[in-house]
């Protein structure tokens, strides 16, 4: 079919033309053309296709065209990579399905309390859109149920296999029954993906849209480094290249924490993320990070699992992991959106069995460099461009991003120039102003008003 076919010479039920209508969808894109005939008639797929280019309605029309309605029972189950596209895609299904009566299409994601989730799957809904860890969670406590499904969507797969999916998503296929139908799209076609599509997929059709994201160039640098001497190299690693935001890994939580505080005291704006923090705690540390007001993120891998930060400028890995595969999950965030991007690698001479790994299973020699350690505090530590401020209000307040700002241009006299990202939660905001401007911003909205009421600030 041609990118100018109508959907109406589909063979799709009345009741999604009205979602299409109500979309206000004409013609297909070249991914719907090329694969919807394929996804209509059953068949397993595997499709490049970049973002943007129509893919959640190829796969929302294919699902939604082999659920049966009458049936209480999960029949589709979408894994994301991140909340924010799970919470997309949801919301692109709901509407496409308003002319199926009494569907039920739920959300289920990390990064939110999991009572209420566990309470909304009393009753099974027929769609479940979430990210692989939390849906692993809810099916070991028995919650979500996943024997009838009958179509398995992964999206952004490339995406899911660097944020350390992999052994979630393979846990989750096993667990569905042998005789679904599996689609698999994603930006790039690395080994690994190819890999799972094996697993999972049966005599699959291949579509591939022009445009499709090229993988990243990541330009991989190796350091020999004495153990005793490891933060103050990476100190100078950080001062050396300056990435405007980074990523350390460590192995250990007790590294993570000690490496956050020595960097803190070298005038480096640096917060620690490890698994024995509270979930609050760990969404205003992803927070100030995204936002920029903060320029040095140091994680444990676990903790990093569904890290989603745009715009990376370097990863860094503190002592090489144990296992290559962990290393190219660390080295996929950075070099994101058509970018490149540079991972930093130190290595105790003790380590090189790990380096030797690596290579092989990277393919190629590694780059090997010297770097100075630093000898003393340096003075030349650039600050984050943000700060960020906390208001103790948010969704169930009725507060959205917009009164944020109207309070901020208005009472707070700030240009819009100076106010950065917005987060809106359930009961708190957050809010990134440009740094030299974060004083005079917290005191007008401690004396004024947010939407005509006042609100608890305070900065982080």
């Amino acid at each position: 079919m041609s990118e100018s076919t109508p959907f109406t010479a589909l063979p799709l039920p009345p009741a999604l033309l009205q979602g299409i209508d109500a979309l206000g969808y004409a013609a297909m894109t070249p991914v719907q053309a090329q694969a919807l005939p394929a996804i209509l008639d059953g068949r397993d797929l595997i499709a490049q296709a970049p973002t943007g280019s129509g893919k959640t309605a190829a796969f929302g029309l294919g699902l939604l065209a082999r659920l049966d309605p009458a049936r209480i029972q999960t029949q589709a189950l979408v894994l994301c990579p991140t909340r924010e596209l799970a919470d997309q895609v949801g919301k692109q299904l709901r509407k496409l399905a308003v002319g199926i009566p009494n569907l039920k299409v739920s959300i289920l994601c990390g990064g939110i309390p999991l009572g209420p989730q566990l309470a909304s799957l009393t009753h099974d809904p027929h769609v479940v859109v979430g990210t692989p860890g939390r849906l692993q969670e809810l099916v070991a406590k028995k919650a979500l149920h996943l024997r009838g499904v009958r179509t398995l969507v992964l999206d952004e797969a490339d995406r899911m296999l660097d944020m350390g999916f992999e052994e979630a998503i393979r846990d989750l296929v096993k667990r569905l029954p042998k005789d679904r139908q599996s689609l698999l799209f994603s930006a790039t076609f690395p080994e690994a993906i190819r890999a799972l599509g094996n697993a999972m997929l049966r005599d699959a059709r291949e579509v591939s849209i022009e445009g499709g994201a090229q993988p990243a160039t990541i330009e991989q640098r190796f350091f020999e480094v004495e153990p005793a001497r490891r933060v103050q190299a990476l100190a100078a690693l950080l001062l050396q290249f300056m990435p405007a935001s980074a990523v350390v890994f460590c192995n250990t939580r007790a590294e993570v924490a000690e490496v956050a505080g020595s960097l803190e005291h070298y005038g480096f704006s640096a917060l620690a993320l490890h698994g024995d923090m509270d979930q609050r705690d760990r969404d205003e540390v992803l927070v100030r990070f995204a936002n920029r007001s903060c320029s040095v993120l140091v994680a444990s891998d676990v903790a990093a699992r569904g890290l989603d930060v745009e715009d990376i400028g370097a990863v860094v890995n503190y002592e090489l992991p144990h296992d290559a595969d962990i290393y190219q999950h660390r080295i996929g965030r950075t070099g994101r959106a058509g970018r490149d991007g540079l991972a930093l690698s130190l290595c105790a001479p003790r380590e090189r069995p790990r380096a030797d790994l690596v290579a092989e299973r990277i393919g190629q020699s590694l780059r090997w460099e010297r770097v100075q350690p630093l000898a003393g505090k340096p003075g030349n530590v650039p600050a984050a461009a943000m700060a960020t401020l906390r208001i103790d209000a948010g969704r169930t307040d009725k507060l959205r991003p917009g009164d944020i700002v109207g309070a901020l241009t208005g009472d707070a006299g700030l240009h819009k120039d100076a106010i950065g990202k917005i987060d809106v939660f359930a009961t708190r905001s957050y809010v990134a102003i440009a740094r030299a401007q974060a004083g005079k911003a917290l005191t007008r909205l401690r004396e004024g008003k947010i939407k005509g009421r006042k609100f608890r600030v305070n900065r982080l």
